[in-house]
């Protein structure tokens, strides 16, 4: 695919630091929240292979804030995520899927207690601000939600840490993972988080103050020349191998949390109140009844690797009647599989069709493609011979 430049207007913003980051070599730009991303510096390969060793800078501007402030915030920010936040604290951060009124997700963003009555939405790429608006209008919440003027640096990396002693002093050791507190450069007071899109370890410092953001910046590059600092960003391979999702790329509106394994995000037992709570519970319902189905039930706390193949192929069949599909499409059902288990998942396709599932398959087995009712035979990509089976064979002969 052919590259090209990014125009810069009113519509894509750039960041107070972007002169800065094009003097140090940006090779690549992504949009993000209306706002330029870097997407690279040079190679992919070597520049992950720096994050782990060493310490990067990055401009992360794009990662906007959401404040929502007011008598009614904490009302508000609950009906927006399926995560139970009754006991949240001041100082902390929490990640929290937003979900619309079908259980999707809108977002997955972090969101930071500033006060019992101040939040803000640290956001992933979409508008989250016009979301949070519309809810509490049609609510009518007392609460105030506007974007702040936050540009966020991130250092990460294992070499992190004695930059920001360098820079901050012993104090910024002492926060914990995902926990926040004010720190001063310059005369400014900027708030500090200990957290980060890697899985290197670091901190994103939330800049109001840009005339400090700028020296910020350059005495981070000027005091971490010991520690072979660089600038850098959101590294995709990095974030692979940590098994990081990104909102828009990995997963969208078109997705629930469930499907994304968020579970542990979601709280259904609690009187909460949010958005798309009924029909995640009738999910999670659903999910329940047709692991019953394929008799997979007490495997639901298990993890791939903990089954065998004929149990990973029931709960692939699981997650496809999760849909209630009147066509069910399967590749090779009993692949790779020993004959008893394939025996258990013939007979399940058997019965899913006998319930007025259509099953088609594909398989190289003549033992078990003679369960269906209707039989067509490929050769080199050509029908050789169709028939119609006499009967559908309820189990294996």
């Amino acid at each position: 695919m052919k590259s090209y430049p990014i125009a810069k207007s009113r519509r894509v913003r750039s960041t107070p630091y972007t002169s800065r980051i094009e003097n140090q070599g940006v090779t690549a730009y992504t949009v993000y929240n209306h706002m330029l991303l870097p997407a690279a510096f040079g190679s992919l390969e070597e520049s992950c292979d720096h994050l782990k060793k060493n310490v990067q800078v990055w401009d992360v501007s794009a990662e906007r804030q959401v404040e929502i402030s007011g008598h009614d915030s904490a009302k508000l920010i609950q009906l927006m995520t399926c995560r139970d936040l009754s006991k949240s604290k001041i100082g902390r951060c929490y990640y929290c899927p937003i979900i619309d009124e079908n259980g999707n997700l809108v977002n997955d963003p972090v969101i930071l207690k500033l006060a019992e009555d101040r939040w803000w939405v640290s956001i992933a790429d979409s508008d989250v601000i016009f979301f949070a608006k519309g809810l509490a209008s049609g609510n009518k919440f007392d609460v105030k939600i506007f974007e702040p003027i936050v540009d966020i640096l991130a250092v990460q990396g294992p070499k992190s840490f004695d930059l920001m002693e360098k820079v901050f002093g012993e104090k910024i050791k002492e926060l914990k993972f995902f926990g926040f507190d004010y720190f001063t450069f310059n005369g400014a007071k900027h708030l500090i988080a200990r957290s980060g899109w890697s899985k290197q370890g670091g901190f994103e410092i939330y800049v109001e103050n840009t005339d400090s953001g700028l020296k910020l910046y350059d005495h981070l590059f000027e005091i971490g020349k010991e520690f072979n600092v660089r600038p850098g960003c959101p590294n995709l391979i990095e974030r692979i191998e940590s098994g990081l999702l990104s909102y828009g790329n990995d997963f969208d509106n078109n997705d629930n949390p469930f499907q994304c394994g968020f579970d542990k995000y979601i709280d259904l037992e609690t009187d909460i109140n949010f958005l798309g709570k009924d029909k995640l519970k009738k999910i999670k319902e659903k999910v329940a009844q047709c692991l019953d189905v394929v008799g997979m039930a007490a495997m639901a706390g298990r993890k791939p690797s903990q089954l065998s193949g004929g149990q990973q192929q029931c709960i692939a069949i699981a997650r496809a009647l999760v849909a209630e599909p009147s066509i069910l499409l399967v590749d090779e059902p009993t692949g790779n599989l020993d004959s008893k288990n394939g025996d258990q998942v013939m007979a399940l396709l058997a019965q899913l069709n006998k319930n007025g599932s259509t099953i088609v398959m594909v398989t190289h087995d003549s033992r078990y493609s003679r369960c269906a009712n209707r039989q067509i035979q490929l050769l080199d990509g050509k029908i050789v011979t169709e028939q119609v089976m006499p009967q559908v064979v309820q189990g294996v002969a």
